[in-house]
């Protein structure tokens, strides 16, 4: 640390009130990054944080930094006891609301057949028989051994006397019972909705399994959430997000009444921060965009953004693709907007200055959003506004290139590769695969990379998701030598793209993503230092403690 620094936090202390709220952090093995975001930033490892009203005062060795300081002046002294601190992780890609959703209702990832998942609903459904609607989520058909879409059939032996509606994990998908279809009245004679689909077996009739914009017939008689019910929802995903070790989450595409309860949560000072997307469809878009961005005076909640979904997912075979589907030659995927539509929210969305995150996983999908961005930009500019594309997952190798020249970010998730790596193939052929999950290919070029998980379509989990970028191997380290392991990240990278870079996606690189003097103080205390172990056991990283502005949100129970 220079001198002038050092005077610099001196005369700072001197000038502050006493009021002031200092707290001096020891004896830690902290990590941070230093450099400017989609370059090879650098480790700097330090082993004293001194915060000063919830910001980072400064970094560096305890007696080089300590010698000119009156410790009189600390509020607080912690002693980390050797324990490694990283900054707090920033996940580029969740939905929080979702989220919190997801821990009240039935919880089907673990369910190994369709006959397991009906009788994981059913048994919820039995304990809570106040429900008007039995809502789940989390099945998804290529874990089970049929790998096939489930029926309602199967749901209509096990509940008739209520509707049941189970999405799929990756949120494109629904599973319906037939009071379900009845309410929403889904017939044989029903008309997929555009950017949709109805599955309907031989005969001809609904087979309970709904894709994409099809969802919406059901959706819209589902019960209405009031204020007070999605309060209640965030507050469950906050507390989960911190025990994760994230301070920090883009939550991909909020309604008007989501961004209601997220302004008076704000108001009440919310435990951690939110860079929140509106929806594309809401009905009020032109409305909120008119009443211009929201920055928080605590910088806890920012809306700034839209999130648009240009197609589905893979794992239904809604990803739009140039090419046939190798496994369904009759499929090409769905384009969830069209491309007419895309453009005129384009033209909306940008002279208010606010940023777009379109959601694209085909190759289709991506090569339009991309055409569009530089239609948009040609026409009336705004190249400048960091836009994102999301997911970004199976790219022509044409268009990995154009990412750059547009100035366009990849906001990618690690852990759906690993958990895709069983199906992609299939869905995709090996030659598509060349422009799938790149990684490696996108960061050499100069592309930021905003990393995320996408919960709760994956676990919220960050470690998760770092263990996947460095390993492209599951949790079982699976495959041997990592899946297409040529696209995998270094840990350097991977923890760049989970903090700086996902800064930089949220135009807050200058107050976020790393522990350098002027940033607010977010952070997280670990049980083991992973940069000391080896990459395989990555994912086993537990978080003792999570700290927002200085301040510890979270802290892990310990027992005797």
């Amino acid at each position: 640390m220079t001198i002038l620094r050092l005077c610099t936090i001196v005369l700072f202390l001197l000038c502050t009130s006493v009021t002031a709220k200092t707290i001096l952090f020891t004896n830690a093995n902290g990590y941070t990054l230093t450099g400017e975001p989609g370059t090879d930033a650098q480790l700097k490892q330090f082993n004293t944080l001194l915060i000063i009203n919830g910001k980072v005062a400064a970094v560096g060795d305890y007696e080089q930094l300590t010698k000119r300081l009156n410790l009189a002046d600390i509020t607080n002294q912690i002693n980390l006891q050797g324990k490694t601190i990283l900054p707090g992780l920033i996940d580029a890609h969740g939905h929080v609301l979702g989220l919190g959703q997801n821990l009240m209702q039935a919880d089907l990832r673990d369910a190994a057949s369709e006959t397991a998942a009906v009788a994981t609903v059913n048994n919820f459904a039995k304990q809570n028989p106040q429900l008007e609607w039995v809502i789940g989520r989390g099945w998804n058909q290529e874990n089970w051994p049929s790998k096939e879409f489930p029926q309602r059939n199967s749901l209509d032996e096990a509940i008739t006397d209520r509707p049941v509606y189970l999405t799929r994990v990756d949120g494109h998908a629904a599973w319906a019972n037939s009071k379900a279809l009845e309410l929403a009245g889904i017939t044989a004679a029903t008309v997929s909705p555009e950017g949709g689909d109805i599955i309907r077996d031989s005969n001809g009739e609904p087979t309970g399994v709904l894709i994409d914009n099809a969802m919406a017939l059901i959706e819209q008689k589902l019960p209405a959430a009031s204020i007070e019910q999605t309060k209640q929802a965030l507050q469950l995903a906050f507390d989960h997000l911190l025990a994760q070790g994230i301070t920090s989450v883009h939550d991909a595409g909020i309604d008007a009444l989501n961004l209601k309860a997220y302004q008076d949560l704000a108001a009440q000072n919310m435990p951690l921060r939110v860079y929140a997307m509106l929806s594309g469809s809401e009905p009020k878009l032109a409305e909120l965009l008119a009443q211009g961005a929201i920055v928080s005076d605590d910088d806890k909640l920012t809306v700034r953004s839209v999130k648009i979904y240009a197609d589905g997912a893979l794992g239904s075979r809604g990803a739009a693709l140039l090419e046939p589907y190798s496994d369904s030659p009759h499929q090409h995927g769905l384009m969830v907007t069209s491309q007419e539509d895309m453009r005129a929210l384009y033209q909306l969305i940008i002279p208010h200055g606010f940023q777009i995150n379109t959601h694209a996983i085909g190759d289709r999908a991506n090569r339009i959003v991309l055409d569009e961005f530089a239609h948009a930009f040609e026409l009336f500019g705004g190249a400048n506004l960091r836009h994102r594309i999301e997911h970004a997952q199976v790219v022509h190798p044409d268009d990995l290139v154009r990412f750059k020249q547009l100035n366009i970010i990849a906001s990618m998730q690690p852990t759906h590769a690993t958990s895709d790596k069983n199906m992609a193939e299939d869905r995709l052929g090996k030659a598509r695969m060349k422009g799938a999950y790149a990684w490696q290919t996108l960061a050499q070029q100069g592309t930021i990379i905003a990393a995320g998980s996408d919960f709760p379509v994956e676990l919220a989990n960050p470690f998760f998701g770092l263990h996947a970028a460095v390993t492209r191997q599951d949790r079982d380290n699976q495959p041997q030598g990592g899946w297409y392991a040529h696209e995998s990240l270094t840990l350097t990278q991977a923890l760049q793209a989970f903090t700086l870079d996902a800064a930089y996606a949220a135009g807050q690189e200058q107050i976020l993503g790393t522990l350098e003097p002027g940033k607010w103080a977010d952070f997280i205390v670990l049980d083991h230092d992973p940069f000391a172990r080896d990459a395989a056991i990555l994912w086993q990283n537990q978080v003792q403690a999570t700290y927002v502005a200085g301040e510890r949100v979270y802290h892990q129970a310990t027992t005797k």
